[in-house]
């Protein structure tokens, strides 16, 4: 019996939640990119333990998908099981200064359910279109705040080992765009500790991040920054004076308002997104002399090429 079929008898309740063969890239804001063999929505902490059971069981490579606003899938697809957290992972509780977030819940959401209750310090959360559990995996920020500034600690499910257990911000190893959670660890929720203010004055800040965002960032099908920026620098303007903004391959762009982000085409391919930042890095790394890292997380490609490897 393969894994596909321990899986379906083991999760059969969950009806119409349990996909095969279901396209990756419509989840994703890139929109583009190859299936998962399976796909699981779990609406509560019984189905997500039943999940884990089972991936257990066979040995199953796991994908947690989230809101899919950093991740690049290829078009080969994913050959395991990809989960994505359900509505029911999605609510926000605000007691005092204290907000309990479900870890689908949307950061953009979050942000203006925060600044409605007269809390300030994630208002900076609003352009970020990711949700809450991935922001914790990469430590999410924008506007000169991140989410390690107001996290106070994170539920987690390990879907390899059933560990099940409420973790301290401080164990989180929290960095730029960077975290210890790991890629078969769930964030279920996290709590975050904010500051009382203004309503007023937190919902005018928002209008202003997202008229910023309107007017400096790029729309249509994209994952936002592509590269971390190097200490001290900026992966957009190192991309820029290497010429490469407006660079195409195929149906992916460097896009012409801001270097450090990659537009797709309408029914374009992830795997032109990944040869266009294959490239964009070797021009840096030839014309500036700085390596940039991807931020955006890849699957079904391999490691990123060094540079050596693309000579």
């Amino acid at each position: 019996m393969t894994w596909t079929r321990d899986l379906d008898a083991r999760l059969a309740h969950l009806g119409d939640r349990l996909g095969r063969d279901v396209p990756l890239g419509p989840l994703t804001t890139y929109r583009s990119g190859g299936p998962a063999r399976r796909l699981v929505t779990v609406e509560d902490d019984a189905e997500l333990a039943a999940l884990a059971a089972a991936v257990r069981a066979g040995g199953v490579p796991t994908l947690v998908v989230g809101r899919g606003s950093n991740l690049l899938v290829a078009e080969r697809g994913f050959d395991g099981v990809a989960v994505q957290l359900g509505a029911g992972f999605a609510t926000v509780t605000i007691t005092g200064t204290v907000v309990r977030a479900g870890a689908a819940a949307s950061l953009p959401v979050v942000a203006r359910r925060t600044a409605a209750a007269g809390l300030t310090g994630f208002e900076w959360a609003v352009g970020v279109p990711g949700s809450i559990g991935g922001a914790v995996r990469m430590n999410a920020g924008g506007h000169g705040s991140d989410l390690a500034a107001s996290l106070l600690g994170v539920r987690v499910l390990d879907l390899a080992t059933g560990e099940d257990g409420e973790v301290d911000a401080d164990a989180l190893d929290l960095a730029y765009r960077s975290s210890a959670v790991t890629p078969t660890q769930v964030v279920l929720h996290a709590d975050l500790g904010l500051r009382a203010g203004d309503r007023e004055a937190a919902e005018a800040e928002i209008r202003e991040i997202v008229r910023w965002r309107r007017e400096n960032q790029p729309g249509g099908q994209n994952a936002g920054s592509v590269f971390t920026n190097p200490p001290g620098d900026s992966a957009g303007r190192l991309i820029d004076a290497a010429g490469a903004k407006g660079l195409r391959i195929g149906s992916a762009e460097v896009s012409p308002k801001h270097a450090n982000f990659i537009q797709v085409d309408e029914g374009g391919s992830a795997d032109d997104v990944w040869r266009l930042m294959i490239e964009v890095r070797d021009r840096v790394r030839a014309t500036q002399g700085v390596d940039l890292h991807p931020e955006t997380r890849t699957v079904g490609f391999g490691p990123f090429p060094s540079p050596e490897a693309t000579r």
